[in-house]
């Protein structure tokens, strides 16, 4: 077998979101989220499920620390539930709140892990919601004083700093789509949340450097994605552009370039009310990062739709494809695609895949174990894609595994199975499938076997 090494310095991890693996929903002082209100609402959720045990990691994070450290990871990705630290969203702090995460990171500096700290990971405190949540410009300005006040008191080393996770699916999913919270249907206003976003993450970035914090880089991940032509018409590679144009271009412009994409404006514009933007806004959206976090699971394929405006078009799904339990298609070279690609147009500083992973239907044999080999094929292949990308100049400098283990995903409830650690979700014992081995072993060996 051949080895393909990663760099010395180069960081593997696994990522998690506060929501998803938490529960405690309202322990020690936290307050409520829109996503405990969203889950308590019925209809949203795949059989009523919500998050309020979910893995009950506010309780067992320090023996999931342990098996982070027994499975040889890095550095742990997490995020902080603003509503523990401001359970009404700003005025008066919780403290308890914030001393959960400070004996988080305490136990993973203990056990040689690095911490990599997401501010949001979409579980807005209830309270800004009923006072128009995103939509108020004034959610940003709470969201720097909430940075503020991490960057302050979260007084031990932490590795990377992330302002937002996949403001795209914030903004369309919750606001556009209605299938994520607060379940909203009305585009003129995600697309007005989607600004304020933007505006939260440079304001974090301001409060970063404003904190003094040293050896620390900060940055942002956003979802992003390939987005191919269903044919080599003319009206299939104009509706790629477009959709491009909504997935990708629409957040990483501002970041980089300090606009907005001038076609997607003109095409927003003719059938919706355009975002509220000051004079200042692009300036601070558009300030410095360190690094730009990459989650990517698939492609998109599209065919031209109804129109020129038509900004979405079809999907297509290749009839001989393989396909994970959420749909979507595994497509390795899409990595290398996506990050030459960023590499080329928006030249960031360094770049970590901040989530990539897949679903799939576990199960736990007579013996104990999980047997996942589609998950390790899949693992194997994409970050052979990413050892490519590195071959090409790419200042790739970390992957984190989505997930550290099974969890709450969202509107699909326990339905899907993304970890690298099996969890029973009825005695919430942990049991790492053979991916986790696989990955430990990769890991150990700082590269791939092929």
């Amino acid at each position: 077998m051949a080895q393909l090494i990663f760099p010395d310095h180069f960081t593997w991890g696994a990522a998690t979101s506060s929501y998803q693996i938490e529960g405690a929903p309202a322990a020690d002082g936290k307050g409520e989220s829109i996503w405990d209100r969203f889950t308590h609402t019925p209809g949203n959720i795949w059989n009523e499920e919500n998050g309020d045990l979910a893995c009950n990691h506010y309780h067992y994070y320090p023996d999931d620390v342990r098996l982070m450290a027994d499975l040889g990871l890095q550095s742990y990705r997490f995020s902080i539930s603003w509503p523990r630290i401001f359970p009404e969203g700003g005025g008066k702090p919780n403290q308890k709140g914030m001393d959960f995460y400070r004996r988080l990171v305490d136990r993973l500096e203990q056990h040689g892990v690095k911490a990599a700290v997401t501010l949001y990971h979409w579980d807005l405190p209830q309270a800004l919601q009923d006072n128009g949540g995103w939509a108020n410009r004034d959610t940003a300005l709470y969201f720097e004083h909430y940075a503020a006040f991490v960057f302050e008191n979260l007084d031990l080393p932490v590795d990377l700093w992330i302002t937002l996770n996949e403001p795209w699916v914030s903004a369309f999913l919750g606001h556009a789509l209605g299938v994520h919270a607060p379940g909203d249907n009305d585009f003129s206003k995600a697309l007005q949340v989607s600004h304020h976003l933007l505006l939260a993450h440079g304001l974090g970035v301001r409060s970063f450097r404003e904190s003094g914090r040293k050896n620390e880089q900060v940055g942002i991940a956003l979802n992003l994605a390939p987005v191919h032509p269903a044919s080599d018409s003319e009206a299939d590679k104009n509706q790629a552009r477009r959709a491009d144009g909504f997935m990708n271009r629409w957040f990483l412009d501002p970041v980089f370039k300090g606009t907005y994409p001038r076609d997607m404006v003109d095409i927003f514009s003719r059938s919706f009310k355009m975002p509220i933007i000051e004079e200042e806004d692009d300036a601070i959206i558009s300030a410095p990062v360190d690094f730009l976090g990459v989650n990517n699971y698939t492609r998109i394929i599209v065919q031209s739709g109804s129109s020129e405006d038509d900004f979405m078009g079809s999907p297509v799904n290749p009839p001989d494809a393989k396909y994970t339990e959420m749909g979507w298609e595994v497509y390795p070279r899409g990595i290398y695609e996506l990050l030459t690609r960023l590499h080329n147009d928006y030249l960031p500083l360094k770049i970590y895949i901040t989530e990539n992973g897949a679903a799939f239907a576990d199960e736990v044999n007579d013996a104990g174990e999980i047997h996942d080999s589609r998950r390790i094929a899949y693992l194997q292949a994409y970050i052979r894609e990413a050892w490519n990308a590195l071959q090409e100049g790419v200042p790739l400098e970390g992957y984190y595994a989505w997930s550290l283990m099974d969890n709450f995903e969202w509107s699909f409830g326990y339905s899907k199975r993304f970890g690298l650690v099996y969890v029973d979700f009825s005695t919430l014992r942990r049991i790492p499938k053979n991916s986790a081995f696989y990955y430990r072993d990769l890991i150990s060996r700082n590269g791939l076997e092929v």
